[in-house]
C-alpha cells in the first residue's frame, strides 16, 4: 500500500494513519450521530475521511489540525467553503473551553487520535469537560482496554480511574489494522465517552487523583502500604477502609477518590 494519498504522504510524526473503510467510516459517523445545529470538533481530521459524511449530516464543522499541509488543503477545498472552521493547532494545547463558550453550548468532540498523543490529550480534554457534551474517538485498542478496565484487572491503572470517575465508557467497535493506510501494527477500536452531569465518585481535586494514582501504579506489584507511604501512612489508609496490604489493581475507582479527598482535606503536601 502506498504511503501517499490524495497526493498526501503520512507523516511518521503525527503519528498519522488515515481511515479509508467505508464500512468502519459508516459505522462511526452513526455512532457520532451528527445533528445540524450541534457544535461539531473533529480532532486530527487528516484527510477528511470521517470530516465529509459528518459534514453531510451537521452542515458546520470546526476541525483541529496541527499538520500545515493538510490544514491548507481544508481552508481551500471548494467543497468545504462555508462549511468547515480549521483552527490551526496542537490539540494537546487547544482551548476548548474557549471555543465552547464562543459556540455557547457543550462541544460534540471526535476524531481518529493520532496513537502516539492519545492517552495526554485524553488528559487534557478531561481538564475541559466542563464544556464537552460527548466524545468519541478512535483509538489503540489497548488504550479502549484500559479505559474501559475493571478492577482486579492488569490493565486497570491511572488512565481507568482518571476516565471512569469523570466519564461513562462505552466500546463502540474494534477495527482491524487493514482499514487504514498505513496499516497501523496495532488494532484500533472506537469507543464513547460521555462526561458525568454528577460523578459517582465526585473528587475534591482531579490534580490530586491524578498524583495519588501515579503514585500507586508507578510499581503495581508493590502493595498500597508502601506505594502510599509518601503521602498516607497504613493507618490513614485502614481510617478509610482500603487495606495497606493490596496491589493497587485490586483496589476500586472510589477507592483511589477516597484517598485523594482525604489527602485534599488534611492538606497533605503532594
Amino acid at each position: 500500500m502506498s504511503k501517499t494519498l490524495d497526493g498526501h504522504r503520512a507523516r511518521k510524526r503525527f503519528g498519522q494513519n488515515f481511515l479509508q473503510d467505508e464500512t468502519v467510516i459508516d459505522a462511526i459517523v452513526d455512532a457520532i450521530a451528527p445533528q445540524p445545529g450541534q457544535p461539531l470538533v473533529e480532532i486530527g481530521p487528516g484527510l477528511a475521511a470521517l470530516t465529509r459524511p459528518v459534514l453531510s449530516r451537521a452542515g458546520h464543522l470546526h476541525v483541529v489540525e496541527l499538520d500545515r499541509d493538510l490544514a491548507d488543503r481544508l481552508e481551500k477545498s471548494p467543497e468545504f467553503s462555508g462549511k468547515l472552521t480549521v483552527h490551526r493547532a496542537d490539540a494537546l494545547k487547544f482551548n476548548f473551553n474557549a471555543l465552547a463558550d464562543t459556540l455557547g453550548q457543550p462541544l460534540r468532540v471526535f476524531g481518529n487520535l493520532p496513537y502516539n498523543i492519545s492517552t495526554p490529550l485524553i488528559f487534557h480534554l478531561l481538564s475541559h469537560l466542563n464544556t464537552i457534551a460527548d466524545m468519541h474517538f478512535m483509538l489503540q485498542k489497548e488504550v479502549i482496554e484500559r479505559m474501559a478496565a475493571a478492577p482486579g484487572s492488569k490493565t486497570f491503572g491511572r488512565l481507568t480511574v482518571m476516565v471512569q470517575q469523570a466519564c461513562q465508557v462505552l466500546p463502540v467497535l474494534e477495527v482491524p489494522p487493514e482499514a487504514f493506510s498505513p496499516a497501523p501494527k496495532v488494532d484500533s477500536a472506537v469507543a464513547r465517552l460521555v462526561p458525568y452531569s454528577e460523578s459517582p465518585w465526585p473528587v475534591h481535586d482531579r490534580a490530586t487523583l491524578n498524583h495519588v494514582c501515579h503514585m500507586a501504579f508507578h510499581q503495581r506489584r508493590k502493595t498500597m502500604r508502601n506505594n502510599m507511604k509518601k503521602l498516607m501512612s497504613a493507618e490513614e489508609l485502614e481510617s478509610i477502609d482500603i487495606d495497606p496490604s493490596v496491589r493497587p489493581e485490586t483496589l476500586a475507582v472510589g477507592d483511589f477518590v477516597r484517598m485523594a479527598n482525604w489527602i485534599t482535606e488534611h492538606k497533605r503536601t503532594l
